[in-house]
C-alpha cells in the first residue's frame, strides 16, 4: 500500500533562491522537451522517446551550467512528465475524447520537484537532506511509517 505524507519545511533564503531557480529551470525544460517533440512530429512525422531525450541530458549540462546545480533524476522526472502527458493524450485520442494536447509550462505553473529514488534523505532531527540544496529544516508533525521512495518538494499557492 503507498502512503503519502505532507510536511512543511522551512527553507533558508538562500535555499529559497535554490529551489525557486531549479523549478523554474525544470519548466524551461519541460517546455524545450515539448518543443523538441512537437517540431520533430511537424517536420519528420516522427515521435521522440523518453530515452531519446534523457540520453541527451548531459549534453545539455555541458551547454548549459545551471543545469549541474539540479540533481540528475530530478531532470529525469521531468521528462517523465512530459512522456506522460503525451501518453495521457494519445489515450484520449485513440478513445475518442476531446484529446487536450500537452501545455507549454509557466514559471508559475510548474510548481514541483520529484527525486524519485534517490537524492534525499530523512534524519530524526528533523531535517530534510537534498541533493544539490542541502539540508532543509523540516516540522515532523507525525511519524511516518515504512520506507520513504520518493519526495516531492510542492511550491503551494501562498508561495510556501
Amino acid at each position: 500500500m503507498k502512503k503519502a505524507y505532507r510536511y512543511r519545511i522551512y527553507p533558508t533564503k538562500k535555499q529559497a533562491h535554490v529551489l525557486h531557480e531549479q523549478l523554474a529551470l525544470c519548466a524551461e525544460l519541460y517546455n524545450a522537451a515539448l518543443q523538441e517533440r512537437r517540431d520533430a512530429w511537424r517536420m519528420c512525422g516522427k515521435s521522440i522517446t523518453f530515452t531519446q531525450q534523457s540520453a541527451q541530458l548531459p549534453q545539455i549540462k555541458q551547454i548549459r551550467p545551471e543545469y549541474e546545480g539540479i540533481y540528475s533524476q530530478v531532470l529525469q522526472d521531468v521528462l517523465h512528465r512530459v512522456d506522460k502527458a503525451f501518453q495521457a493524450f494519445f489515450r484520449r485520442v485513440k478513445a475518442g475524447q476531446t484529446p487536450g494536447y500537452p501545455r507549454f509550462k509557466s514559471r508559475l505553473r510548474y510548481g514541483s520537484l520529484t527525486y524519485p529514488q534517490f537524492g534525499f534523505g530523512l534524519d530524526e532531527q528533523g531535517k530534510l537532506s537534498l541533493a544539490k540544496v542541502g539540508h532543509l529544516k523540516l516540522v515532523m508533525h507525525r511519524p511516518f511509517k515504512g520506507i520513504v521512495k520518493t519526495a516531492t518538494i510542492t511550491r503551494s499557492a501562498t508561495g510556501k
